[in-house]
């Protein structure tokens, strides 16, 4: 890989998965983000929801095969993750090139990426007094 190292250290994971940017598909997740270095740094998960160990190799197989044709188009100075996806199983790895090379490649040049902190906030929280059945929503009186 010409401009790439490989990502493995548990820190950066975690930042990426908080901090990050993602673009998803069926097959697959990444979540990038700018590290202010002279390459990218690449690293790849994949859970054991994809099957035993010979198809989770498979897929590490796939994604850095593709990742490794694909790489001159992506911009240089990110770390990436990529997640694999339970569809990715019979996936060919030119099935993943069209993600990496294309929505991945413009998503990160235009910043197009759904950002982690916007996502979750506030999600299911009711505020006192929004509605509902009033049931709920009264406030409870104390008796001394």
């Amino acid at each position: 890989m010409l401009y790439t190292e490989i990502l493995k250290d548990s820190r950066a994971f975690s930042r990426l998965y908080k901090k990050g940017m993602f673009i998803s598909s069926a097959e697959l997740s990444a979540y990038f983000l700018p590290n202010k270095l002279g390459v990218n740094r690449f690293g790849i998960t994949v859970g054991k929801k994809i099957g035993n160990a010979v198809k989770r190799n498979r897929a590490k197989r796939i994604i850095r095969s593709a990742y490794r044709s694909e790489e001159k188009r992506l911009p240089v100075g990110y770390d990436i993750i990529f997640v694999a996806r339970e569809g990715i199983e019979g996936k060919k790895s030119n099935e993943i090139e069209w993600f990496i090379g294309g929505r991945l490649a413009k998503g990160i040049k235009t910043g197009a990426g759904v950002r982690q902190s916007s996502l979750g906030k506030n999600k299911g929280v009711k505020k006192p007094g929004s509605g509902g059945s009033g049931k709920n929503n009264a406030p409870k009186k104390h008796d001394p």
